[in-house]
Order: structure tokens, then C-alpha cells, then sequence
């Protein structure tokens, strides 16, 4: 996906984006790829690929959720930024909290938004563990995220706790990811979560599949989630 294709794509999603905002993908591109000299931050490093498999890819929850509002946006495991800050570019009154526990990335992450010229970002250096028991963090966010982080099992207990009550959380998944729900139903709704609906899709071109399940918190989390660093992924909630 070239970058005219990528403006097109959106455009027809209902996603129109002004010459900064282009420029500012543009700058991401770039960062991303001189940064991945020095630290692992993407296998991936094609423009085609950068733009269809991270950047659009990263868009699709504003498919099927709208992100218009001045949302609080939590996301768990970003990696080089993803989904969050290619929403962020779109969607500018977000304000986005990532949590990510690689210093290096932190650091990436930082120059990234400083290059860009964001603001209502911020970064922390922590396992989503620790983070979820901080009592000013947790259940606080209006919309918590997560690509490819985890199977949903483990990755619904380290995301549920700090959505708020009413607010949602959105996995983003590839393919067998309705396979992934069924084991993670009881997890899910022990966590405090519902839910509401999975969204299944290709990416164009290269038609691989993608699913985005939306989770809607209804219930508080029982305290003694999310258990300490390690455990969730060793003894997941099935």
C-alpha cells in the first residue's frame, strides 16, 4: 500500500486527513525506520508494508468505533506505537497513555512524539502487571488496546483492569481469533468485561485476516487482578 493509496483508503472509510497529518506519517516513517537501525522495533521496514501492515492496520478499530471524542486511550504492549499513535495522528483530541516494558522503545517512542509534535501523550516504562495495580491508573481509561500483545485469555486480565466501568476494550487479533474469544469468554466476563462484538476483515492487497473484538466493561475488577508480573501468562484464567 503506496501512500496515495493509503490517504485513498481512509478517505473512503470516512477518515480524510489534512497535509500536516500526512506529513506526520510521513516523519513516522522515517523515525521508524532510522530508529530500527539502532534498537528491534519492526521486522517490517518497506513503505508499502509500513503503511498497509502498521499504519492502516492500526487505524481499523476507528472503523468500527469512534474515536471523535476527547477519549482517554490506554495502550498495553504499543511496541514502536501501534495502534495508538497512528490513531492518535488521526484522531488528535485523543489523549494516549502507552505502557510498554522496554526502555529502549520508551526512548524511541519518546523522540517519536517530540519529532511529530504531539501532545497528550505519555509514556511508561512497566509491565502491564504493575501498571493495572496502580491505584491512580487503574480503571481509568475510557478505551484500553492491544495488538497482537498476547493470547486473549492473558491479555484480557492485563487490560480489563484499567478500563473504566461503561468504558471498552479493543483487541486487535489476526486470523482464528474467534477461537481465541471462546477460550477467553470466562476470563473475560470474571474480569468485569462483556462481549459486545468481533469484527472480522481482510487487510487489502494482501487479504490476510484481521478480527477487532470490542469488549465492554460493565462490572468492577475484582481486586486481585491483574495477579504479579509472569503469572497471567504462565496460569491464564480458562
Amino acid at each position: 500500500m503506496n501512500e496515495e493509496q493509503f490517504l485513498q483508503t481512509l478517505k473512503e472509510k470516512g477518515i480524510s486527513l489534512s497535509p500536516e497529518q500526512v506529513k506526520q506519517f510521513e516523519i513516522y516513517f522515517d523515525t521508524l525506520v532510522e530508529w530500527n537501525n539502532k534498537i528491534n522495533l519492526t521486522a517490517l521496514t518497506a513503505k508499502e508494508d509500513v503503511y498497509l501492515k502498521h499504519f492502516y492496520d492500526s487505524i481499523t478499530p476507528a472503523f468500527y468505533y469512534d474515536f471523535n471524542d476527547n477519549l482517554h486511550i490506554c495502550d498495553i504492549g504499543a511496541g514502536a506505537g501501534f495502534p495508538s499513535i497512528p490513531l492518535k495522528i488521526c484522531f488528535p483530541n485523543l489523549k494516549v497513555t502507552i505502557v510498554d516494558s522496554l526502555k529502549k522503545r520508551i526512548g524511541f517512542l519518546n523522540h517519536l512524539a517530540s519529532s511529530l509534535d504531539l501532545t497528550g501523550v505519555v509514556f511508561h516504562h512497566d509491565r502491564a502487571e504493575n501498571f493495572g495495580k496502580n491505584k491512580q491508573m487503574r480503571e481509568s481509561f475510557d478505551i484500553v488496546t492491544a495488538r497482537a500483545v498476547a493470547r486473549m485469555s492473558v491479555l484480557s486480565e492485563l487490560c480489563l483492569p484499567l478500563v473504566k466501568k461503561m468504558g471498552v476494550f479493543i483487541a486487535m487479533k489476526g486470523s482464528k481469533a474467534d477461537e481465541e474469544v471462546n477460550i477467553a469468554d470466562k476470563a473475560i466476563r470474571l474480569l468485569g468485561g462483556d462481549i459486545k462484538e468481533m469484527k472480522t476483515f481482510t487487510l487489502p492487497q494482501e487479504d490476510s485476516e484481521r478480527s477487532i473484538i470490542l469488549i465492554d466493561k460493565n462490572r468492577k475488577t475484582p481486586k486481585k487482578y491483574p495477579r504479579k508480573a509472569g503469572t497471567p501468562g504462565k496460569e491464564p484464567i480458562e
